[in-house]
């Protein structure tokens, strides 16, 4: 595949450094204003550094955009005159609609909106993706790209807001759980260190089982609970002081939050 990230930021980058770790790229054009930051990416051979963007809209087939959503429409206006029957256009810029992208480059494109969330730089991300009509011919080519950093799930356009709170704000939400179990660990006897170590290992483990498994989490939770034992304590103290209400409601009150900013 011929490949172009524009706007090699800290996202363009995560996703540059999982395409070429993969072998998933036969060419890449890597486009920033200074490319002095990413010109150690020559390193690769099939990888070209540019400030150019048209230049790298020529030689490639699939155009990857991440850069900020203020410079994305500009950006788009001054390459959609190269766009051509073969280049797939997949935007990870957040709150940038698939209809505002048509009214710039036409609807007669292949445009495919995908929303990562960091784990995407250690090949764990959580990425949603959705398209224009025609865009669906390719939602398995961007998938296939996105897998090879993580997991991706197609959604429709309208759930875009909500999975940008459950993946991407959801990275931040799981963060602070692991650091409350720290905490309780080091209140427990752990160094901090050991105690970040046994949470994070433990909170992956979590994970793993259900991914490995398919089972419901409450599947998992019946394994380890025993009549009248430690764990089944802790969990029914940690329901009366609100740990699953918190959550819901934390989620929520980021919708609403990134529902208003979309309004404005």
């Amino acid at each position: 595949m011929k490949i172009a990230i524009i706007g090699a930021g800290n996202l363009g980058l995560a996703i540059a450094k999982g395409i070429l770790h993969s072998n998933g790229a036969t060419t890449m054009y890597l486009t920033k204003r200074n490319t002095a930051e990413i010109q150690e990416f020559e390193k690769y051979g099939n990888v070209t550094v540019t400030s150019d963007n048209r230049l790298a809209v020529q030689n490639s087939d699939i155009l990857i955009f991440a850069v900020q959503p203020g410079h994305f429409g500009s950006i788009l206006e001054e390459t959609k005159d190269l766009l051509e029957e073969n280049h797939v256009v997949i935007s990870t810029i957040t709150g940038f609609g698939i209809q505002k992208i048509e009214e710039i480059i036409g609807s007669d494109q292949f445009i495919i909106r995908s929303m990562p969330n960091t784990a995407i730089s250690v090949g764990k991300s959580m990425t949603c993706i959705c398209s224009n009509e025609l865009g669906k011919k390719r939602i398995d080519l961007a998938k296939a790209i996105f897998n090879r950093m993580g997991h991706t799930l197609e959604i429709p356009e309208e759930q875009m807001q909500a999975a940008t709170v459950i993946c991407a704000s959801g990275i931040a939400f799981w963060m602070r759980l692991i650091r409350a179990t720290t905490q309780g660990a080091i209140q427990l006897g752990f160094d901090s260190k050991e105690a970040q170590e046994l949470a994070m290992h433990t909170c992956n483990g979590a994970a793993s089982l259900l991914i490995e498994s398919g089972h419901h989490p409450e599947e998992e939770i019946d394994r380890v609970t025993t009549p009248k034992g430690c764990t089944i304590e802790g969990l029914n103290e940690m329901e009366h002081q609100g740990l699953s209400s918190s959550l819901i409601r934390g989620i929520v009150t980021s919708y609403e939050k990134i529902s208003d900013i979309r309004k404005g």
